[in-house]
């Protein structure tokens, strides 16, 4: 666990790493039932294979970007005494420079660049690249803002 002050001190450092995590055609199949985005580039594995650049059906950016929260919390376990919740805030950036396709595994390696004071709390800028397994570019990279309210 690592406290706020040990990230006001770190600032721009990695700080950890999670695990691998296997992107599954039964999760993209389940977040573009959630979401209604049934693009065939995602959902028609067949289709994909032959008329798809990628080769294969290919994760949904926005599923990448929900996946972020389980991942960075097992990267980084970041704990202030007296903060009793944490919250999403937004991006100041979000790219996604290489398609994630269906069977691949991907992981985020994560720093904190900033920590600044807000009304109630503190905002933490993370600076975030889900890197894919065997890839040559990241599927993302961002700048996501979390505040952890006292």
């Amino acid at each position: 666990m690592i406290t706020i002050e040990e990230l006001r001190l770190r600032a721009g450092e990695e700080i950890g790493v999670s695990g691998w995590r296997t992107i599954t055609q039964e999760m993209i199949n389940a977040f573009a039932d959630l979401t209604g985005d049934h693009q065939w580039i995602h959902t028609d594995v067949e289709r994909a294979r032959r008329e798809s650049p990628f080769g294969a059906p290919v994760a949904h950016g926005f599923l990448t970007v929900s996946l972020l929260s389980a991942m960075t919390r097992e990267a980084v376990e970041a704990c202030g005494e007296g903060y009793r919740l944490r919250v999403n805030y937004g991006f100041n950036r979000l790219r996604f420079p290489a398609p994630v396709p269906a069977g691949s595994r991907i992981r985020a390696r994560v720093a904190a660049s900033a920590v600044k004071e807000v009304e109630g709390g503190v905002e933490i800028a993370w600076q975030v690249t889900v890197e894919i397994e065997g890839g040559s570019k990241p599927g993302l990279v961002a700048e996501w803002l979390t505040r952890m309210y006292r």
